[in-house]
């Protein structure tokens, strides 16, 4: 096993491998109870909201004693982005197919819950206790399918990238992003009736027939659920390919 002072001190007490102190009172604070308050604030307020000082407020002690658990504000990013993490689907039995199905919308759905998560984790591989978890797993459930440990990776990261990138879109669509706002379009509806108006049709030939047809709003128009299910069945089709491939010896 890996020497555990070889982590970054934040990631030793993450992992519960930090050196217990030989001697003194036991801290009335733990990195447990520092990264549940910075979570309740960035969902209060945002990843704005939480600093240094504002969580040693919640906490009920002084700025600098945090200092001992944490180095930094991107310490704290990196706890947090495990810590609010709940354990992952319980697979159950589940065909591989019907447990990744469950496994993306659930981490789409933790960040729709949290979307300042979209600032901390998007370009940012896994590395706490909670969130590797959730890729044990998906590997786990591809067991038996005849994909390599990298293919199972690949899989796993492209479902996990999907899942942000939709929470992403929704989220945007759903709450509206300072460019939208100020342009006065809030929802898929006022976006798809705005790119209608302004595409010239033999610029835009097919983008501007969507948009005229309607795509964006209305009854049978974008819905997020339904979206979001439509890319996800693309991708285990796609997977579900790629295991065909694999079992012909192709």
């Amino acid at each position: 096993m890996a020497d555990g002072r070889s982590l970054p001190p934040v990631l030793q007490r993450m992992w519960g491998r930090e050196p217990a102190p030989r001697r003194g009172p036991r801290p009335r604070l733990d990195l447990t109870m520092i990264t549940a308050a910075a979570v309740e604030i960035a969902d209060a307020d945002g990843l704005a909201g939480v600093s240094m000082s504002s969580v040693a407020g919640r906490v009920g002690v002084a700025t600098t004693a945090l200092y001992r658990y944490v180095a930094s504000k991107d310490d704290l990013l990196t706890s947090m982005a495990d810590g609010v993490v709940p354990a992952p689907p319980d697979p159950a039995g589940l065909p591989w197919r019907d447990y990744l199905a469950v496994w993306t919308r659930a981490q789409r759905d933790i960040v729709l819950d949290h979307p300042w998560l979209l600032a901390v984790t998007r370009f940012a591989p896994p590395l706490g206790p909670r969130r590797l978890l959730w890729l044990d797993r998906a590997l786990t459930a591809l067991d038996g399918t005849g994909l390599d440990d990298g293919e199972k990776i690949n899989v796993a990261s492209s479902l996990t990238g999907y899942a942000l990138t939709d929470a992403a879109l929704t989220h945007t669509l759903a709450s509206g992003s300072p460019e939208l706002v100020d342009s006065g379009i809030e929802g898929a509806t006022a976006y798809g009736e705005v790119l209608a108006e302004v595409l010239d049709p033999e610029t835009y030939p097919a983008l501007s027939a969507a948009m005229r047809s309607g795509v964006m709003g209305g009854a049978e128009g974008w819905t997020d659920a339904d979206d979001f299910r439509f890319g996800l069945d693309l991708l285990l089709d796609g997977i579900e390919q790629l295991i065909a491939r694999r079992a012909s010896g192709r």
